[in-house]
């Protein structure tokens, strides 16, 4: 994999040329600017951005502007390439608080592993309907902490509205969900997005994660994704690294709330 060439495709095909991630969801491209503008419970961010120090400030102070007229805290997404240098910290003075840095990790989804290997007594259930979702946020909730009900209503959208953009999975040891994830097929791109995987903590270390990787990245394949990426927390980077994952940049959610600010 040509790592430069990688990254170059990704910023052409997932952020320039972004698509919405569900109904009532729209792409918008401000100038210098590609964002995503949706309901309340959907993702509302800044995708992608092509700024200077000549500009950059009054840019970011029109983003807030925009979001804030509709009520709508957003995520401006900034990965380790963007520009200019020092666009994190002029977003820390405009009011956005940073989150967790993660690695935007990609591998060649046909030298991925694609056999399912489950502990005794555990079964992979795919996600279709309301009863499945609340699985999935039980899951993620244990998993994560917090409250994941948003996550809930996005996949419930796309499931409802769009349900060729996105695959989930639990998975079940008998009636109790101990692990989850969720593919997000992003048709017309080389590239398959995998999301929110978490296990419980009582059944980590038992190979769940490894497993809803194989299972999502052989849909991948199924679909014609060359391939497939991941936001890695350090805690499944290295697990990623050892599937063959390769480290691309990083991707840091710098979140700005109208209420809070």
């Amino acid at each position: 994999m040509d790592h430069e060439e990688t990254r170059a495709l990704y910023d052409r095909q997932m952020r320039l040329g972004a698509r919405p991630d569900g109904p009532g969801s729209r792409v918008e491209r401000d100038g210098a600017v590609v964002r995503l503008t949706g309901p309340a419970h959907a993702w509302n961010a800044v995708l992608w951005s092509g700024l200077d120090e000549t500009d950059a400030d009054a840019v970011i102070a029109e983003q807030v502007r925009h979001f804030t007229a509709l009520g709508r805290p957003f995520e401006w997404k900034v990965y380790g390439h963007d520009r200019p240098a020092d666009l994190p910290a002029r977003l820390l003075a405009a009011g956005f608080t940073a989150e967790d840095q993660e690695t935007l990790m990609v591998a060649e989804a046909a030298t991925l592993p694609t056999a399912v290997a489950l502990p005794e007594g555990v079964e992979l259930v795919a996600v279709t309907d309301e009863a499945g979702v609340r699985l999935v946020t039980e899951v993620h909730d244990r998993a994560f902490g917090g409250d994941s009900s948003h996550i809930g209503r996005q996949l419930l959208d796309q499931l409802a509205g769009t349900p060729d953009t996105v695959a989930a999975v639990v998975a079940m040891a008998g009636d109790e969900p101990v692990s989850a994830a969720r593919l997000e097929l992003y048709s017309g791109t080389d590239f398959a997005g995998l999301w929110g995987g978490g296990t419980v903590e009582p059944w980590r270390g038992k190979g769940l994660y490894r497993a809803l990787v194989a299972f999502r990245t052989r849909i991948a394949v199924e679909r014609g994704h060359r391939f497939v990426q991941v936001d890695a927390a350090d805690t499944s980077r290295p697990i990623l690294q050892r599937l063959g994952f390769t480290a691309l940049t990083t991707t840091t959610p710098y979140v700005y709330d109208p209420e809070r600010a």
